[in-house]
């Protein structure tokens, strides 16, 4: 994969797919503990978008996939991470305009983008709801920030508790720096995105058996003519629900379409 340098010296990897001329470009970043080939490639989601014509990029977070993995809370949060896909923006050498779409994590980092990068001409925000409006950013009312680090940092995961055991264990699945990733559960954004300030078509996309994605009307609301789609899944499943990928192509074709909302 190729790699970039963030601002702060972090590396950066990243892929593309699909590059030629007049294909509109579409950056997707994954959610916590996954990567670019767990969110994106192995659901069939870049491949299906590369061949409606588009031109597909997905960066690796850091702390995650390939790219580096500090182990200080002050590398991470959301907002540096906005940064890191405007830098990668910048690096592609996109000037006229892309589509953003972010899952969980990377919703949270998608939304933040919007509201700082005037390239951006929509955005999908999946994997979310209500907490981006009352918490700031996924939900940690769900499962906490000291409950999550704490699951991630157990030298035995026979005691973790109930409610991290997944992340736990989606973590040891794809063999993630669990001290890393324990360094972003202590950075995870807990403050007001201005919403109201996203004037480019949206979309909020959410699993129905998403429990990290209740109530994802409020968040469509708190969006300026936000339009909002339920789909079949939980929040590992959803991604890979035919569904999820019917609403997301199919917002990203017709951006300005708000029939479903």
């Amino acid at each position: 994969m190729p790699t970039f340098q963030a601002a702060d010296g972090v590396t950066l990897s990243y892929s593309t797919w699909g590059d030629g001329p007049g294909r509109r470009l579409v950056v997707l970043h994954h959610g916590f503990i996954a990567n670019s080939r767990t969110n994106w490639v192995l659901p069939g989601i870049v491949d299906a978008l590369v061949a409606g014509g588009r031109r597909v990029a997905a960066i690796d977070a850091r702390g995650h996939g390939e790219s580096d993995k500090p182990h200080d809370p002050a590398s991470y949060g959301e907002a540096r991470m906005a940064d890191d896909v405007i830098a990668l923006v910048d690096l592609l050498g996109e000037r006229t305009g892309y589509d953003l779409v972010g899952y969980s994590m990377g919703a949270i980092v998608s939304l933040i983008v919007a509201t700082r990068d005037s390239r951006v001409r929509s955005v999908v925000a999946s994997g979310v709801g209500s907490a981006v409006v009352e918490v700031g950013g996924v939900d940690t009312r769900a499962i906490g920030r000291d409950a999550l680090r704490n699951a991630l940092l157990a030298d035995d995961p026979a005691t973790v508790s109930p409610a991290a055991t997944g992340f736990r264990a989606f973590v040891d699945a794809v063999g993630g720096d669990r001290v890393a990733l324990a360094a972003q559960a202590a950075a995870l954004h807990d403050t007001p995105i201005p919403l109201d300030t996203i004037t480019v078509p949206a979309l909020v996309l959410a699993g129905r058996d998403d429990h990290l994605a209740t109530r994802p009307e409020v968040l469509a609301d708190a969006i300026p003519g936000a339009v909002l789609r339920v789909v079949p899944g939980d929040h590992l499943g959803a991604v890979r629900e035919p569904e999820f990928l019917r609403a997301l192509t199919g917002f990203l074709n017709h951006p300005a379409d708000t029939t479903n909302r």
